[in-house]
């Protein structure tokens, strides 16, 4: 069965929704489970095995319950494990990791998860590999990794460990000690945060905390030094804490007296050099976090570290020392330090040697440096050590690549903005001009017939500019002059210039710059030659005259005069062509100017526009449109024709979608009552199950006489039953039977109830699609009317079908309500023995004795490959075993009980079938079950389960009495 294996796990990765489809979780996981404690398999195939439960541990263990016992599976695979598979061992341990964090048994402080860590701890103290050797490394390196994901996710829960924590540390002389250093950190870290929410916590319980090696902190329900039930669940636990004169952090009043936590931080600084960059950065994060909520200890701790850090040329450690400039400010930076640093992350920003991200992170940092002394505090602001002087290294050129020249657009535009043209003829006024300079010269590159991305960073420079220097009339009005000439050489750029527009009203509101462009645009278009305009060129016109349309400030009668013109001239081609797409266009700019404020001036020119279109163009769907927009035109007035033409969604009509035509009738209260479905409150229908009086089979009872003639089993038993198979309908379907009725909630509007759909949606894809089921009505005061429910499965499982109805009440409004879920038990799918009209009973136990002999052999001529067997036992009295058959057998019994004996077939569509011999001894009942469906096992078993308990309550009760 490993064989196909590695195809099956890939399914599962690729979609495991879709996989599910043909199985269920449960299974999925046991077969799983299964072939790992298989010694045939490979230690190749078991670690692909782990992969799903590495990638989706919530879909294959969702409950607390199935991942305890996931996870004791798997240390029973890790303890039978050979000592050589060290990918495999370290495979379990990490599955078993993401086991019982995902299905929350660590936080439910379940047995497997203590067993879990004290095996971790274990392998955690063999520092040096002094036990294990060295052989073993890799596995001790993944059980620190493991103990670090746990105290992540449960934070606090080695809070009480610190010194077993502090000594493995120490002790570690491998490369392993990077590892501990990382655990122990974090592992501090939390314990002193969770101390600041205790109240009255002072140095005694520092001191404890860190001398500590008693247990682990469970959170709720533990016996430790932190009490508190809410620790686990603070959700400061998972993130930074905000550091810096503008954030808050908890802090821990401990007096002086805090030479213990001193002297652990001091050995920790003193052995960070040995980290890797990377474990540094988060070393001193942890650190700089702890010092934070102490106050007691200076943070003049770092002074040693700080020459090394503000020399460094890595990125994560550059980082961490602007936040620990953020966390403690001129208590442990000079002036000359800041200052020093700024020149730093300037020259760093420019760097030839450094990649594009990290100039860019560089210049990040600038823009959010944190200062001493800070003076605000809004996202983006420069330090005032920031002069003009010091940011000429960042001036943007040409030669940079697009990312890189913006932000070094926007940093000098906030360096100059302040200074611009108060001082025309300083440093900030020829920092100003020069930016604009810069701005023209990709105005030049851009009309030499530039790439894409020149023009799109030119126009997002053009943005920025505006952004910061709008207000600078000289220059604002000069750039729309050239984005105006720049169009008339490149129509094709209009769909940029109307976004460019159209962003800079969004963010400037109050500047009247993107009106403008707009105007100066519809003038540039309007006055060109009409001997050059090109159908390609015209259909960009349109584009641009549709958004001037849009504005309610531009006069429109030259946008019309110029369409007149391009329509009505004897020498256009446009109406003969009859383009689709330019008649398009033009329509669009006819239906902005329709919702125009002063469409009444514009009455007369754009009604001979709409009606030459309707009699001249060559389209008939450019026609039909005319035709309607002059109808609305010349027959609404302009209240009515913006009520139908107003567009909804973003603001100012722009890609809304268009109300429909119906806006021409007068909406009224009852109107839009009566078209729209109504949603209730709550629940007012409900299914109940209807069990029928006659619950037989549809074929003629045992006790008829037999037609046909005897015959062997291997002529008219099998072959014969088995035949009927191969028609589709066969035993297809389940039917169930349910009464609709009120619930108890009473309300006399809904009393009765008319046309009523009831509409069934599947949670699963073990079963063919429901088809909705009508009621003609509902009553209050007549009988329940019963609904016939026929599911096709596709598997004979379980399964829940949510449910809801569309109805209409007596004032013919039509409502909407939910019903409650129908849970279609597994019981609930079983049928009789289906056979052919006139079988003896005789006939129908040979078709059961071939079954079961099939499937005990495993010699099967059909598709037996997935049969079982099993034994099921329970104590129970004679008397109850017979209510027992009596109650749940009795319509599919093959024998009848005789001397404590009788035999049971259940067949469960599509073709499954589950053989039951029931044998009572004494006071004792086994049911022997075999199946050619292994996977129904599980629910057989409790199904009996379910039955024999009723029994045992039945005899219980009649015991009492």
């Amino acid at each position: 069965m490993s064989a196909n294996w590695p195809e099956r796990i890939s399914a599962f990765s690729r979609s495991p929704s879709q996989f599910l489809c043909s199985t269920t979780s449960d299974i999925f996981l046991a077969e799983v489970l299964h072939e790992l404690r298989d010694d045939r398999a490979s230690d190749h195939i078991k670690v692909l095995l782990l992969s799903p439960l590495l990638e989706h541990p919530t879909l294959l263990c969702p409950s607390v319950s199935v991942g305890e016992e996931t996870a004791l599976e798997l240390m029973s695979v890790f303890a039978q494990c050979s000592p050589k598979s060290l990918p495999l061992r370290c495979h379990l341990l990490l599955a078993l990791t993401s086991v019982l964090l995902c299905s929350c048994c660590v936080s439910s402080h379940t047995s497997a998860s203590q067993d879990f860590l004290d095996l971790l701890l274990q392998m955690a103290q063999d520092t040096n590999d002094a036990q294990a050797g060295a052989a073993l490394h890799p596995l001790r390196t993944t059980a620190c990794d493991c103990l670090r994901e746990l105290e992540a996710c449960l934070p606090g829960l080695l809070s009480q460990r610190l010194e077993l924590l502090s000594t493995l540390r120490q002790q570690e002389n491998s490369r392993l000690h990077q590892a501990y250093t990382g655990l122990h950190a974090l592992a501090l870290r939390n314990a002193v945060y969770l101390l600041t929410q205790q109240k009255g916590s002072g140095a005694g319980d520092l001191k404890g905390a860190l001398g500590s090696n008693e247990g682990f902190v469970w959170g709720e329900g533990s016996d430790s030094a932190h009490p508190n039930s809410e620790s686990h669940s603070d959700l400061a636990l998972f993130s930074p804490l905000t550091l810096g004169p503008m954030g808050k952090v908890p802090s821990l009043q401990t007096g002086q007296d805090c030479k213990e936590l001193r002297s652990l931080l001091s050995s920790l600084l003193e052995e960070s050099y040995l980290l890797t960059s990377l474990s540094q950065a988060a070393l001193l994060r942890r650190l700089v976090e702890v010092l934070a909520m102490v106050p007691a200890v200076s943070p003049t701790i770092f002074r040693a570290q700080l020459l090394r850090l503000l020399g460094t040329c890595k990125v994560c450690l550059l980082h961490t020392t602007l936040l620990m400039k953020a966390a403690f400010t001129d208590s442990l930076f000079s002036a000359e330090d800041e200052a020093f640093l700024l020149k730093r992350l300037v020259g760093l920003s420019q760097h030839p040697l450094l990649s594009t991200p990290e100039k860019l992170f560089y210049m990040d940092c600038i823009l959010h440096f944190p200062e001493n002394r800070p003076i605000s505090s809004s996202d983006e602001s420069l330090p005032v050590l920031l002069t003009p002087r010091l940011a000429a290294a960042l001036v943007p050129t040409v030669f940079n690549d697009s990312v890189s020249m913006l932000a070094r657009l926007n940093l000098l535009s906030l360096v100059y903005l302040e200074e611009g043209e108060e001082d025309r003829e300083g440093q900030g006024g020829r920092g100003l001009a020069y930016l604009y300079d810069h701005l023209t010269s990709l105005l030049h590159i851009v009309e030499n017939q530039a790439s894409r991305e020149m023009v799109v960073t030119f126009f997002r420079a053009s943005f920025l500019f505006l952004l910061h220097f709008c207000h600078v009339e000289r220059y604002s009005e000069d750039l729309s002059q050239r984005l105006c000439d720049l169009y008339l050489r490149r129509t094709r750029l209009a769909p940029h210039l109307i976004n460019l527009a159209d962003r800079t009203q969004d963010r400037l509101e109050e500047s009247g710059w993107a009106v403008a462009l707009l105007r100066a645009l519809q003038r540039t278009i309007t006055e060109a030659p009409l001997s050059q305009l090109t159908l390609q060129d015209l259909r960009w016109h349109l584009r641009i005259l549709a958004r001037v349309a849009e504005e309610g400030e531009v006069l429109q009668k030259a946008t019309l005069n110029f369409l007149l013109c391009v329509i009505t001239s004897s020498s256009s081609a446009l109406c003969v062509s009859g383009d689709w797409r330019l008649g398009n266009g033009v329509l669009g700019v006819c239906r902005r100017l329709l919702l125009h404020p002063s469409l009444d001036s514009l009455l007369t020119p754009l009604a001979d526009l709409l009606q030459h279109l309707t009699c001249h163009y060559g389209e008939t769907d450019i026609q039909d449109h005319a035709r309607l927009y002059y109808t609305l035109l010349t027959t609404l007035s302009q209240e009515k024709l913006a009520g139908v033409l107003a567009q909804r969604g973003t603001e100012r009509g722009r890609q809304a979608k268009v109300r429909s035509l119906s806006a021409i009738m007068g909406e009224t209260e009852e109107l839009t009552s009566g078209l729209t479905v109504h949603q209730t409150e709550r629940p007012l229908l409900r299914l109940v199950k209807h069990e029928p009086d006659d619950c037989k089979p549809d074929h003629k009872p045992d006790s008829e006489p037999a037609c046909e003639t005897e015959s062997s089993p291997g002529q008219g038993g099998i072959e014969e039953y088995r035949a009927q198979f191969q028609s589709s309908s066969f035993a297809s379907e389940i039917t169930l039977q349910y009464h609709l009725t009120h619930t108890g909630v009473h309300d006399p509007h809904f009393d009765k109830l008319f046309s009523i759909r009831l509409h069934f949606d599947l949670t699963d894809s073990h079963y063919e699609e429901v088809s909705d089921i009508s009621v003609p009505c509902l009553f209050r005061t007549r009988k329940p009317p019963t609904v016939t429910l026929r599911l096709k499965p596709k598997q004979p499982y379980h399964t829940t079908l949510r449910a809801s109805a569309i109805f209409t009440t007596e004032d013919g409004l039509s409502w909407h309500s939910p019903l409650a879920d129908l849970n279609v038990a597994f019981p609930e799918v079983f049928l009789p023995l289906l056979t052919p009209l006139g079988w003896a009973r005789e006939k129908k136990q040979r078709v059961f004795e071939g079954i079961w002999g099939e499937i005990c052999s495993g010699q099967s001529e059909g598709d037996l490959t997935n049969a079982a067997t099993s034994l099921f036992c329970d104590q129970l009295e004679d008397s109850a075993v017979g209510e027992l058959v009596e109650k749940h057998f009795q319509r599919y019994l093959v024998s009848d009980l005789d001397k404590g004996r009788c035999k049971v077939l259940f067949f469960l569509p599509p073709q499954s079938h589950v053989l039951l011999k029931v044998i009572t001894e004494e006071d004792a009942i086994q049911v022997h079950i075999a199946t050619d469906n292994w996977k129904l096992l599980p629910y057989v078993n409790s199904y009996l389960e379910d039955i024999t308990k009723e029994s045992h309550s039945t005899q219980q009760v009649n015991g009492d009495v």
